[in-house]
């Protein structure tokens, strides 16, 4: 049996799963709110009194997803900023203590690409990098068959990359490729242009009078784009142009087999795909982009399941072992 904790700030999870020596079963699953005001020693102890219970027995091992920063060697959680007060939180020293058994913590995008890379859509290669695509932007890096994580859990953290001098606003950044390509990022660029919209003397259909800024979001400009609002699909083409810079760069830089995608690249695809492949074309050496293909993330919506358990299950060997399946 191993055991897996998906810590997020809005909700986390304790999951059960068995390993067959070929593919991951999930036996059960329990969810709960993350609830900040009780701080993190409190809501620690539920998440793994929820473990407890679904494990029904001594786990092999233990895997913990969070977002960062965070000191994977020493399983440390480093204050993220989803998660106020979460500050040098030794999570890995409190679920061993508690289980008796070997714990590990990853951020979550290392995670997904673990998970992704063993059992989804990155399966296969051997220089993959995963992209979160959701609330932010953040990736995970397999570079030769290796989980890479950089001098300081900070590799990937390709959000922060600055594409455009001015822009939507992400990573504490304007301009920056998170800033452009993520939840926030699309509502802030589905803003801007309904503005000029309305200033021309017409309203987008996801954009209604009496709306506030912050009712938009991704999904209602994704809804209007499919029924044909044009403004809606200058968003998504927007957002495809720079994601396709974006992954140019990292095409050029790192060369890898396959780009998975996830959040909202996978259920908003169809609208982000042609301004993306135009601008790769457009951006990134030939050669490179020829040989690397970019794809949704497979797991869907089950991902954080897959990534909790992945860390449990290839880092059992040993603290490397993780970075060398």
């Amino acid at each position: 049996m191993l055991l897996g904790f998906d810590i997020g700030g809005t909700k986390c999870a304790a999951i059960a799963a068995r390993w067959d020596g070929e593919t991951i079963h999930i036996q059960d699953k329990r969810k709960i709110p993350t609830d900040l005001a009780c701080g993190p020693e409190k809501m620690i102890r539920r998440l793994m009194d929820l473990g407890e219970e679904i494990a029904g027995e001594q786990p092999e091992a233990i895997g913990i997803s969070c977002g960062g920063p965070l000191d994977s060697q020493k399983g440390v959680i480093l204050g993220p900023p989803n998660l106020p007060g979460w500050d040098r939180v030794d999570i890995v020293r409190l679920a061993s203590a508690r289980f008796a058994s070997p714990a590990y913590l990853q951020n979550d995008a290392n995670a997904c690409a673990l998970a992704e890379w063993k059992f989804g859509a990155g399966k296969g290669s051997k220089n993959m990098i995963f992209l979160t695509f959701g609330t932010g932007l953040g990736a995970g890096l397999v570079l030769d068959g290796r989980l890479y994580a950089g001098a300081n859990d900070n590799a990937g953290e390709c959000g922060h990359i600055r594409l455009e001098r001015f822009g939507p606003s992400g990573y504490g950044k304007a301009g920056s490729f998170e800033g452009f390509c993520s939840g926030g990022g699309l509502a802030q660029l589905g803003y801007t242009l309904a503005l000029e919209q309305v200033q021309q003397g017409t309203r987008p259909a996801y954009f209604p009078e009496g709306t506030s800024k912050h009712e938009i979001t991704a999904k209602t400009i994704a809804d209007a784009a499919r029924q044909g609002d044009r403004t809606a699909q200058r968003v998504y083409a927007v957002c495809g142009e720079y994601l396709g810079r974006g992954l140019s760069i990292l095409i050029d830089l790192i060369n890898p087999e396959r780009i998975v995608l996830g959040g909202i690249f996978t259920r908003c695809e169809d609208l982000l795909r042609p301004a993306m492949e135009q601008a790769i074309q457009g951006e990134a050496l030939s050669a490179a982009a020829a040989c690397c293909r970019v794809r949704g993330a497979a797991l869907g919506e089950e991902i954080g399941d897959y990534a909790a358990i992945a860390v449990a299950l290839f880092s059992k060997g040993g603290k490397d072992e993780c970075y060398r399946i």
